[in-house]
């Protein structure tokens, strides 16, 4: 802020910080790590409205909750892995720890803290920020310069669930994965997990080991991947003494070239990459398991997320006869179970409805602008990082096909050099807005169906903001693109106002 500007007053019930961060998960600790790194004089605080830190992997406790990611690019680019490739939710808490530690963070992060509203004033230049403590009730408002949104993208609350016929007379049990009891005990009991995605396939190989039987039913097949939970390359360089921060970038390295060449394959020989992934199944499952009924979508690979399978966990499970698979769907719950549209009866002890989640565009919060409702419906993006129209205010949202915390270390770098190129313009406020030539640009849904069609992000399409045909209006990219064009960002090329 430049000497000739009058500053704003601030109540003395009020705190200000510099930069408020929402958010303690993957994107917000990584965010803060950012911040102190670059700019260790500026004040900052994290807000998270869940008890600790973590997001997703605080939120979920379900049996075998891991990642569906490898750990060297699911982890920091500037924190070595140390681990398994695959890792559990505890390993990665224990690992954001470190983070924590490390950056002396415990005492910038306030958690039980809901933010319910935000507001922005032209005039004062800043956000004023309402927040509701979720232990005490109590409501307390805080004012930053700049908003930083990293709380994820989806509703720790409320998850997704269909509505089925019959689900009141179901004398067992019924749990969302988003909703795990801590006292389920599900040993020797029939389990039925509705759902065939990341979650299921965690779930399902995991309760199979003491549950009398588990069956999958799904309504439409996944793409299945087996890989090993350790990397060979990971166990070699770790037995010759490579140091750490060496074996990270390496590993690294490797899960980027193979996730782009499958990624690759999949826009260009989608045919064969279909074939590589069945092959790769058919040894790994019973003989006469119908792979072409069970395990081959109608959509292009990677149309929809790859379900990840450490040691090919759940195919062992099938192959010892401890879990089954059926693709139907449901005509009803019964008594004792769920009876399908084909009139086959599944009975059911416990019935875990791996159903997915729901998008929640920014946690929730109510954005005003000089007093304006923010319908973001009506906004565009720009490069996946901000939003027109709304200034000082940006986001994290990582990749599907990639690891999350790859687009979140990008962003971070972004968002850090714009605070550094504000300064040097003693500039106070930054706002994307559409360009003369960008008056007429098409406005395209934030998703493509032909790009990625997941059931949570086609339910989502309605309440998300826009996209525009071109450059800097477009998101949902690839790591390939971004991990080059997203440090080379022109942050003079007239889509942001600064003022």
């Amino acid at each position: 802020m430049t000497a000739t500007l009058e500053q704003p007053v601030v109540s003395p019930t009020t705190e200000h910080v510099d930069v408020l961060v929402v958010g303690a998960g993957i994107s917000g600790i990584g965010a803060a790590h950012h911040l102190k790194e670059r700019f260790p004089d500026r004040s900052f605080a994290i807000l998270d409205a869940l008890d600790d830190r973590g997001g997703t992997w605080w939120t979920h406790r379900y049996p075998g909750v891991r990642s569906d990611s490898d750990l060297f690019t699911f982890g920091y680019r500037f924190k070595p892995w140390r681990g398994a490739s695959i890792a559990t939710s505890a390993e990665i808490l224990s690992y954001l720890d470190e983070v924590i530690a490390e950056d002396d963070l415990a005492g910038r992060i306030r958690y039980r803290h809901r933010v319910t509203t935000a507001s922005w004033s032209s005039a004062e230049r800043r956000w004023t920020v309402q927040v509701a403590r979720e232990d005490t009730g109590e409501e307390l408002t805080l004012t930053t310069d700049f908003l930083w949104m990293c709380q994820g993208y989806y509703d720790h609350g409320q998850p997704y669930r269909p509505e089925w016929p019959g689900l009141d007379r179901f004398r067992g049990v019924v749990v969302h994965p988003q909703q795990w009891p801590d006292d389920l005990d599900h040993a020797g009991k029939r389990v039925v997990v509705i759902g065939s995605g990341a979650t299921a396939a965690t779930i399902v190989p995991a309760m199979a080991e003491t549950a009398a039987h588990v069956t999958m039913l799904q309504r439409s097949p996944t793409f299945f991947f087996a890989r090993p939970r350790t990397h060979e390359l990971a166990e070699t360089l770790r037995a010759l003494d490579v140091p750490d921060d060496w074996t990270h970038e390496i590993l690294r390295r490797a899960y980027i070239a193979e996730g782009d060449e499958i990624t690759r394959l999949s826009f260009e020989s989608p045919d064969e990459l279909r074939e590589m992934l069945i092959e790769a199944m058919r040894p790994l499952l019973p003989e006469d398991f119908d792979i072409a009924k069970h395990f081959s979508p109608t959509y292009r690979p990677w149309q929809q997320r790859l379900a990840l399978l450490p040691d090919g966990d759940m195919f062992a499970a099938i192959r010892e006869g401890k879990a089954s698979v059926v693709t139907d769907t449901i005509e009803t719950f019964t008594e004792t179970g769920i009876r399908t549209s084909s009139g086959e009866e599944l009975a059911a002890d416990v019935v875990v409805t791996a159903t997915g989640f729901d998008l929640c565009l920014f946690g929730g919060v109510a954005f005003t602008v000089d007093g304006e409702p923010v319908d973001f419906t009506s906004r565009v993006t720009w490069r996946g990082t901000m939003i027109s129209g709304v200034p000082n205010m940006a986001y994290v949202f990582g990749y599907f096909r990639a690891s999350w915390t790859l687009r979140a270390d990008l962003v971070s770098e972004l968002v850090c050099r714009l605070l550094a190129h504000m300064d040097e313009r003693g500039a106070t406020t930054v706002v994307p807005t559409l360009r003369p030539e960008d008056a007429d640009m098409p406005l395209r849904p934030w998703a493509d169906p032909e790009n990625f069609n997941s059931g949570y992000v086609m339910r989502s399409v309605d309440r998300m903001f826009k996209q525009g045909d071109r450059e800097p209006w477009t998101h949902l990219l690839e790591y390939a693109e971004e991990r080059t064009a997203l440090p080379a960002v022109d942050l003079d090329d007239k889509s942001l106002a600064y003022r």
